[in-house]
């Protein structure tokens, strides 16, 4: 019996160096990117990013004939050296939906979802998940109105009721709940405690045409930060912008497109220095504006 306690002294040393340092096979642990003043930092390092834009990946994930299409546009944006990548994380009813009604959910698209998540891992690349569209596509705030007004407890059949109906908002913050304690099936990992999640964008290109003063939708970006970061404090947040300034700003008329951009519920400075978001972005299309 003499050998084996040197030996199993030596495995049991190599283990706990092995866990110690954080390596899950083979790779290093990788960490969360945070938020010092106006720079990203990864590691107490500054941390510089560059990447895309490919919204559909979690439904071209949901089936067999073209899930590869994740892995090989992920692979292509890491050999040319991009970082970060945004793509939805929502589909509200219809075709291939993640939230098929309020509260239920298809786990087999949660698992493309899943799938996506562990994609962007493998090949280094890190997730701007969104969580809501403000358009109609794949959903959007039209759809949760819709649910609303089917089960009788909607205010309005008005698209910006989504910011301001109480059914509505339980329904949102339902979402919210589900999506960030999600476990992975694929890494076990909650999406809430995923590095490689860069940041969540909470919804693609807010617009409260009913209320230009920017009030209400102000209201609905306050509370639900505040609820996303109630839930998850290890991300870094942003609203989802298309950068116009509201009536109140000077820059509205030598800045914005043109008059109507201040004229659509939104405001770019105040909204993104709501007190959780953690970082401002801007939707620019040039060709049109």
């Amino acid at each position: 019996m003499g050998p084996v306690i040197p030996i199993l002294g030596f495995l049991t040393c190599a283990a706990f160096m092995y866990l110690s340092l954080g390596f899950r096979g083979g790779e290093p642990e990788v960490g969360f990117v945070s938020r010092n003043g106006t720079q990203f930092v990864l590691d107490g390092k500054p941390l510089y990013v560059n990447g895309w834009n490919s919204y559909w990946f979690m439904d071209h994930a949901v089936n067999d004939h073209s899930r590869h299409r994740v892995g090989a546009m992920l692979q292509a944006g890491s050999k040319m050296g991009l970082t970060v990548c945004r793509t939805w994380a929502f589909n509200d009813g219809g075709y291939n939906a993640l939230q098929i009604s309020p509260g239920r959910f298809d786990e087999r698209v949660f698992k493309a979802l899943d799938h996506v998540i562990a994609e962007a891992k493998t090949h280094g690349v890190r997730l701007l998940l969104s969580l809501v569209n403000n358009l109609q596509a794949y959903g959007g705030k039209t759809q949760y109105v819709n649910w609303a007004w089917q089960e009788g407890v909607g205010l309005s059949s008005s698209n910006d009721s989504f910011f301001f109906d109480p059914s509505i908002r339980r329904y949102f913050k339902n979402y919210l709940t589900v999506l960030l304690t999600r476990k992975n099936s694929i890494t076990g990992i909650e999406y809430r405690n995923d590095p490689t999640i860069f940041a969540w964008e909470l919804i693609n290109e807010p617009r409260c045409f009913t209320d230009i003063s920017g009030d209400t939708l102000q209201d609905w970006i306050n509370e639900m930060t505040a609820f996303i970061k109630s839930i998850d404090n290890k991300h870094l947040l942003t609203v989802g912008l298309e950068g116009f300034y509201g009536p109140k700003s000077p820059k509205r008329l030598t800045v914005n497109p043109e008059r109507w951009a201040s004229e659509l519920g939104s405001d770019f400075v105040r909204n993104s220095e709501s007190p959780n978001i953690d970082f401002a972005s801007v939707h620019i299309y040039p060709d049109h504006w």
